[in-house]
């Protein structure tokens, strides 16, 4: 059993070794350890203080690209490197390395494929009260999107089987914390989460520059997962909304004319049927966005397919090569040594 326990890094020179040093050596159950870093474009000297620490594998990335697809491209390279679990972490030590141990655990018994960390948010002293009360709420709406009962939903200290990350797909360019949660649960993966801790602040946040972008962003995620996995849903509740708008106002130019005063109020009558007309339509529209998210299912079934076949073709070529340099390396030493014959010339 081999565990890769990624980390995405920008601009992390000063933490990191920090981070690496906390990380465990040894877990039992596991037979190997390796180390990956995602270098996002750093401007400083990350990766050479990881390759110093002895890191096993670096994913480079020539400029900036965000979160997400640093993720996905660690997720890949741990794949193809013969990861049977993958554990993701943060850069500046904000998880406490030994807890890894308690995460992959329910990996290790069968009972989940993907696990995440539940930090004590309301006793994390470095979290403002508005945050903490953000937290809860964001976690809130993705249980509720996702049909799970995770309760630490933007907690990047997470496992992952490698059944799990080859299902994995991450579309928005901020973060992949949330879509992942919705998607899983969407896909009936087996999704848990066990309590860990969290060590002190060695730097601010650099994932928002303030909690008006970090509300902003985290609710066009999860709005954006919503859209994709429950799109019928969605729009049915829009096409609801602005039909019950429409009857409503019909009704009042009804009682109108009752009154025998309906003349004065033909505009009303005119926005009524505008209303649900729109309500109708984008009930339409939201037959075919199910239509396309059905295909969208499809389509992720025959990418788990090919990744499936191209990481197990990656691990059988890596099998082969490090045979035959057994091989090679047995048959030098088979080999008797030839005799040094020296050869006096007389004179």
């Amino acid at each position: 059993m081999k565990l890769i326990i990624q980390i995405p890094c920008y601009n992390e020179a000063e933490t990191l070794e920090v981070a690496l040093n906390d990380l465990p050596r040894h877990i039992d159950g596991i037979d190997e350890i390796e180390y990956l870093i995602i270098n996002d474009g750093s401007r400083d000297n990350t990766v050479e203080v990881a390759k110093k620490w002895g890191v096993n594998y670096v994913v480079n990335f020539k400029r900036n690209k965000g979160l997400a697809k640093g993720f996905m491209a660690g997720l890949d390279a741990c794949l193809r490197n013969g990861a049977d679990i993958i554990v993701n972490t943060d850069a500046d030590d904000q998880y406490v390395g030994a807890d890894i141990e308690k995460l992959i655990a329910p990996i290790l018994k069968g009972e989940a494929d993907i696990v995440v960390g539940e930090r004590p948010i309301d006793q994390t002293e470095h979290f403002s009260p508005l945050k903490k009360k953000l937290q809860h709420f964001g976690s809130w709406v993705v249980r509720v999107a996702s049909k799970t009962d995770i309760p630490d939903a933007p907690s990047g200290f997470r496992a992952f089987s490698r059944e799990a990350a080859m299902h994995m797909n991450v579309i928005n360019e901020y973060t992949y914390t949330l879509e992942t949660i919705v998607q899983a649960g969407r896909n009936k993966m087996a999704i848990t989460s066990v309590p860990i801790r969290t060590n002190g602040e060695l730097r601010p946040s650099r994932l928002f520059s303030s909690m008006f972008g970090y509300i902003k962003k985290s609710i066009l995620t999860i709005f954006r997962a919503f859209l994709m996995y429950r799109p019928l849903m969605v729009f049915t509740t829009l096409g609801a909304v602005m039909s019950a708008i429409g009857v409503g106002i019909g009704v009042r130019f009804l009682i109108y004319i009752a009154h025998g005063s309906g003349s004065g109020h033909v505009q009303s009558l005119i926005l009524a049927a505008m209303m649900i007309i729109l309500g109708v339509l984008t009930f339409v529209v939201g037959l075919q966005a199910d239509v396309i998210s059905a295909n969208r299912k499809l389509l992720e079934d025959i990418q788990y397919h090919v990744r499936k076949l191209d990481y197990e073709n990656e691990t059988l070529r890596k099998e082969k090569e490090e045979r035959e340099k057994q091989e090679l390396r047995q048959e030098q030493k088979m080999q008797p040594k030839q005799p040094d014959h020296h050869i006096k010339e007389k004179k």
